[in-house]
């Protein structure tokens, strides 16, 4: 057992860069981020299939099946606490909360030292993010607004599907640089900032005052356990469920309850990465101390203070996004499209009004929208000096993350689902929703093929941090 305060090691105190342990606790700001995107290009192969398997079922000689399964009664519950509600609602209101959850924990990471940090940094984001918002659902109005049956359908091509849009930039290879995929994964977040607040504001009931008061009794408990400490992620399930009963009583859909206990998430750690190692050395040289066959207590202390450190080098925000996002990208996602992408074209009535109309803004917004949105408010933004544009991203790319961008999917079937309740306008929906997805992929990845070139400048940025530094310099 080596000493890290011998001779041999470097002592404690010195900077990251000194030891090669806290050197990869230096580079523990990238490494999330990274892992992230590998995860979500894994995740959208995995999506593509659940796709196709229940549009296939739902079309096939078993689509009966598909609809008996999804309808299915469901009983949870304690004592006399008891729901009966079928086994999609469990799907899109209950198990959709933990991919609600972590996309809180992703804008809380990202607010508290990433890309949305800074308003210098967050600003090409929000500005591409709230142009890829407005300019789809002006769209949508255009063509659809008329409608009073397909009006409420407005904010379904507003939704960026970072699984399938980081899949396709991760077919292009190395003609992306990293700052571009960076650049996307802010867009994103701040995209999802955008849907939850349309979902909450727009796409919610009357809200009942008696449920907002109960969600505030868990987010008060939640606040209390923090103060007092309390660090263990399975001690906040408890207020977390009242948090989800409060705001499906209050009229606002549950699944915000995910975002919210997101956002409570700590993003500060007790030790970090410095306080690992020192509280380490601490307790090694307790251990050392000791004679042989001492008091086992004095090992179980230094061993259990060595577990504390190690837990809390990294914030919890960090930990439970790695520990979830695995569980929501290859599991809770492919079930959610399996569950809503099932839409059986032979029975879908063309004929139902505002049908076509609805069809055509989706697919607009997300094609045409989306990208021209994209575009048009970065180069505004950076016309007007707000924004730059990161060092080896150029309006060619930007305009192939823009078609990606397109790539609506998840949180569009989502907001379909909730914007409409009548079968056939849903199917619509829901088909719109695919075509105008499937389109905006083709159009990125082959934009991306003629505009980018084959490889990307080898001094490309890889955050917006390093595209600032190198612009002031």
């Amino acid at each position: 057992m080596s000493n890290p305060t011998s001779p041999d090691a470097p002592p404690l105190g010195l900077p990251p860069g000194a030891w090669e342990p806290a050197q990869r606790a230096a580079r523990s700001l990238w490494g999330p981020v990274d892992r992230f995107l590998h995860v979500q290009a894994a995740s959208g192969v995995l999506l593509m299939a659940a796709t196709l398997v229940a549009m296939v079922w739902a079309n096939s000689r078993w689509a009966h099946l598909y609809t008996e399964l999804w309808h299915t009664p469901v009983v949870l519950g304690v004592g006399s606490f008891i729901s009966t509600r079928d086994l999609h609602f469990w799907v899109n209101d209950g198990l959709m909360v933990i991919f609600f959850f972590v996309v809180g924990l992703e804008i809380r990471r990202e607010v508290h030292g990433g890309e949305l940090s800074e308003l210098k940094r967050a600003a090409l984001p929000m500005a591409a993010a709230l142009g890829g918002m407005v300019v789809p659902a002006g769209l949508y109005l255009a063509v659809a607004g008329q409608i009073p049956e397909a009006r409420s359908g407005w904010g379904v091509p507003m939704a960026t599907d970072i699984a399938f849009a980081v899949g396709i930039l991760a077919l292009l290879g190395r003609r992306v640089p990293p700052a571009m995929r960076v650049l996307l994964l802010a867009l994103a977040i701040m995209d999802d900032i955008g849907a939850i607040l349309v979902i909450a504001v727009f796409y919610s009931d009357g809200v009942q005052v008696a449920g907002l008061l109960v969600a505030g009794v868990g987010v008060a408990a939640v606040a209390i356990m923090q103060w007092a400490g309390v660090r263990s992620p399975a001690a906040y399930v408890a207020p977390g469920l009242v948090v989800w009963t409060g705001m499906l009583t209050a009229g606002i859909h549950p699944t915000i309850a995910g975002v919210i206990m997101g956002l409570l998430t700590p993003a500060v750690p007790w030790f970090g990465p410095e306080g690992l190692l020192e509280e380490a050395g601490r307790a090694l040289n307790t251990v050392e101390r000791e004679p042989a066959g001492g008091d086992t207590r004095t090992l179980q202390d230094a061993v259990r203070r060595i577990g504390v450190a190690q837990r809390e080098a990294l914030p919890p925000v960090i930990r439970l996004e790695a520990a979830l996002h695995p569980w929501v990208a290859f599991l809770i996602m492919p079930i959610f499209a399996l569950a809503n992408a099932g839409v059986p074209l032979g029975g879908m009535d063309s004929g139902t009004t505002g049908s076509t109309q609805l069809a055509v803004g989706v697919v607009l917004g997300l094609v045409v929208g989306k990208p021209l949105g994209i575009v048009l408010a970065s180069l505004l933004a950076v016309k007007l000096r707000l924004a730059t544009l990161p060092r080896g991203v150029h309006w060619q790319g930007l305009l192939v993350l823009g078609c990606v961008g397109g790539v609506g999917f998840t949180m569009a079937l989502f907001i379909a689902s909730l914007g409409f309740t009548e079968e056939a306008q849903l199917g619509v929906a829901k088909l719109a929703v695919l075509v105008g997805s499937a389109l905006a992929a083709c159009l990125g990845l082959g934009l991306g093929v003629l505009l980018l070139p084959r490889e990307h400048s080898v001094d490309a940025a890889a955050t917006g941090e390093e595209a600032e530094r190198s612009t002031e310099g």
